[in-house]
């Protein structure tokens, strides 16, 4: 028991230091990167939905028509 004690004490304060540098990655030199190139077709979703408002708008009309309703309930006077 006189042996583990220092055995263990000494594991644990080299411990960290064994993991101190972090996962190390190779690289291979002789890959080239490949890079995803975004087609140059795509127009992105704004100009349609500033689309559809303007068609909206126009199909939909001003409407300025006055519509007067009378309230539920009233009696109109006589």
């Amino acid at each position: 028991m006189k042996l583990a004690a220092p055995i263990l004490a000494l594991s644990l304060a080299f411990a960290p230091m064994a993991y101190a540098g972090g996962p190390v990655v190779i690289e291979e030199e002789g890959q080239p990167e490949v890079i995803a190139e975004k087609p140059a077709s795509s127009i992105g979703i704004l100009p349609l939905l500033l689309g559809v408002v303007v068609l909206c708008a126009v199909l939909c009309g001003g409407g300025d028509d006055e519509v007067t309703t009378q309230p539920v309930g009233v009696i109109p006077a006589t």
